[in-house]
């Protein structure tokens, strides 16, 4: 008989708290609490590593030489967070949230909104000492996806009570097309090991309501926002759910003759905006004129929103929610949980608090507009269903389909495997009931990742989803890219899939050994990336004369130069120039972070010279007038910036930002490498 501990729920009995069992809402079995012989732990976290070193193939050999991702993207400036962290903390011993190193013209850089990995940054400092930078970072990403499956492993074997079919869960998160994916260029997603921990101290916290739970939580908070600050919306979003489904219920209404009324109204209404859609599909639209004004109906955003709120109507008024009856003690006790929670966070988060009020202080926190149409999009409804186009027999076809939709390859992968699909299925099919929490959770999640409207194999069907309005709600809001909800949705599929392997490993015992091997082997073959494209990590040898240079309160000119971020870009940086500097260790004038407040692009611009580069850095030209002029205030502005070189990119310069910096700065060619020049100007700092 399986055993389920029983977990403490809001029930409509008397209007107080009783006990009730988990198994219809978490699982079959439902936490089960056996801490499990130390040699079974040993054994998932050696399989793990095992499988990460296959699946990253063939970067263990190369592991100080070479990387997953582009230095020039994204990866550029995550192996910059690791060094810049460790420079300020050990070499300076500021606050890690602050830095001169970029922006260094305009006053130090506030990190606090940018995607900084602190919990990995912390990971690397002892290490960076001893492996260097690129190893260190290879070494951090490896540990990160072995603690992702490991802390998936133990979520599922809470959940089922088996260890087999959790490691192979671990083993399909971990390595889900959506996590290997992220590790080409998104590493902090990579690292989502705090959302499992979260699921399972918050279902431990309903279950018993201690106070050391509630302080876990709060821990457990904290590192999924030094994380990425995803990932700590979706735990308030898993919060959120989890805690609507403790107190309401929704049941079928019963037939009623007095309210047939209801649904044949919704019914004549639907079926008449559904003829208005179908006729604006058909032709296009119409455009008429209504008091002498000339009016347009042509979008299909507003119609099929209507259709859309009709058909939620109308499924509606057929089912019947309850809020469950609370006594006072319940409310007393859900308070003082929730406040041990939010303090042992927000002590834990006070660093990066302190340095985001400094930015609010400071008028540097810019609150984007969120418009009904321009949101960014969602997964493709197709991409849950597709082959892991990573895998080395996938076509090309899908790749190059994914690559194409708005924000490219990364944020389109959504595949969620057709061996735990089809597990999932069979078990449904022989009588499986699958557990409303995670059910609901992977419902919920795929929804939101669908993003604000609906598309289906590269059409938008105008359909809104429920990010279309949660968009607008704040903290939530903050998860601007809804694709990456499909990280909790392929967390929850795991479970899934764990559960299902154990309900046919039951139902048919003598072949579980055969079942879970079979899929086992299938999985490993679907989920397989290797080989991994691996990109060099080698930096330039010009960069060499300037970490020899003494002066480290010097500054280097990277051209072109820019400012950049996450959503948009002035001039033209690259990531590539903070990933260099983590070798000559110079203040840069550039920069390139998660956000960049509007106030910081107006101060860069603001210096003349600053400006000119900027607008040389896109392509354009000069008026001649204000060319001779900078031409002539160049010696200055090295002079007042402390610039000890300059560094040209041919293959990303135009000739004229060229020909105006040797110009305007009396440069002097000292080396070239490749495509890259480096120059130091006539009048530069002492111990340059």
């Amino acid at each position: 008989m399986a055993r389920t501990r029983r977990y403490v729920a809001l029930t409509p009995a008397g209007g107080s708290i009783r006990l009730r069992a988990a198994r219809g809402f978490i699982g079959s079995p439902a936490l089960i609490e056996h801490p499990g012989r130390p040699r079974a732990h040993v054994y998932a976290l050696f399989g793990y590593a095992v499988i990460a070193v296959i699946f990253t193939w063939p970067l263990v050999p190369q592991i100080g030489t070479h990387l997953t991702g582009s230095p020039a993207g994204d990866t550029g400036v995550y192996v910059w967070n690791q060094w810049v962290f460790r420079h300020e903390v050990l070499q300076h011993g500021h606050l890690p949230y602050f830095t001169e190193k970029i922006f260094s013209l305009s006053g130090r850089a506030n990190l606090s909104l940018h995607n900084y990995t602190a919990f990995q940054d912390l990971v690397a400092l002892p290490l960076m000492g001893q492996l260097g930078v690129v190893a260190t970072f290879n070494v951090v990403y490896l540990l990160m996806t072995l603690l992702t499956g490991y802390a998936t492993f133990l979520l599922a074997r809470q959940v089922t009570g088996r260890g087999l079919e959790s490691w192979l869960a671990g083993l399909l998160f971990a390595w889900s097309p959506v996590l290997a994916t992220r590790g080409g260029g998104h590493f902090s997603l990579v690292a989502a090991a705090p959302l499992a921990v979260f699921l399972l101290v918050l279902l431990r916290a309903t279950a018993h309501q201690r106070l050391r739970d509630a302080l876990a939580l709060g821990a457990t908070v904290w590192w999924a926002a030094s994380t990425d600050a995803y990932y700590a919306v979706y735990c308030v979003v898993i919060a959120a759910l989890i805690m609507l489904a403790q107190v309401l219920t929704i049941q079928r209404r019963p037939r009623d003759a007095r309210l047939r009324a209801v649904p044949w109204t919704l019914d004549v209404l639907l079926f008449c905006v559904a003829g208005l859609v179908f006729s604006m599909v058909i032709s296009g639209g119409w455009q008429f004129t209504i008091l002498g004004r000339v009016t347009s109906m042509r979008s299909l955003y507003t119609p099929v929103l209507a259709l859309t709120l009709l058909a939620v109507a109308r499924v509606a008024c057929a089912y019947r929610p309850t809020v469950l009856r609370v006594d006072r003690a319940s409310v007393l006790q859900f308070l003082r949980l929730g406040t041990a929670t939010v303090v042992v966070a927000a002590a834990l988060l006070s660093p990066v608090l302190y340095a985001f009020g400094l930015r609010v202080a400071d008028g540097r926190w810019d609150r984007d507009r969120v418009f009904w149409r321009s949101s960014p999009e969602g997964v493709d409804l197709a991409a849950f269903v597709l082959p892991n186009p990573n895998h080395p027999l996938a076509p090309d076809a899908p790749r190059e389909w994914l690559t194409s939709r708005a924000d490219a390859y990364l944020e389109n992968v959504a595949s969620l495997t057709f061996v735990a699909l089809a597990t999932v299925f069979v078990a449904w099919r022989t009588g499986w009931r699958i557990p409303r929490l995670w059910g609901g959770m992977a419902v919920a999640f795929g929804m939101l990742a669908l993003g604000p409207f609906l598309h289906v194999a590269g059409v938008d069907t105008h359909v809104p989803g429920p990010w279309a309005f949660l968009r607008y709600v704040p903290i939530i809001g903050l998860a601007r890219t809804p694709a990456r909800f499909s990280i909790v949705l392929m967390l929850a599929v795991a479970v899934l899939f764990a559960g299902a392997l154990c309900w046919l490993g039951r139902r048919w015992p003598q072949y579980r050994t055969r079942l879970v091997v079979t899929a086992g082997i299938l999985l490993v073959f679907e989920l397989l990336p290797a080989p991994r494209t691996l990109y060099s990590a080698a930096i330039p040898r010009i960069y060499d004369h300037i970490a020899a240079a003494t002066d480290d309160e010097m500054r280097v000119l990277e051209l072109p130069i820019g400012v950049r971020d996450g959503t948009s870009s002035v001039g033209n940086f690259t990531a590539r120039s903070q990933f260099f500097q983590t070798t000559h260790r110079k203040r840069l004038i550039g920069g390139y972070l998660s956000r960049v407040s509007r106030r910081r692009v107006s101060d860069v611009r603001r210096d003349p010279m600053l400006d000119a580069l900027i607008w040389l850095s896109e392509g354009r030209d000069l008026d001649p007038a204000r060319w001779r002029s900078l031409v002539e205030a160049g010696p200055s502005f090295v002079e007042r910036s402390r610039i000890a070189f300059v560094v040209i990119d041919r293959a990303r310069t135009s000739k004229a930002i060229r020909e105006f910096a040797i110009r305007a700065y009396n440069l002097q060619h000292i080396e070239s490498d490749g495509t890259f020049e480096l120059y130091r100007p006539a009048v530069a700092p002492a111990g340059s």
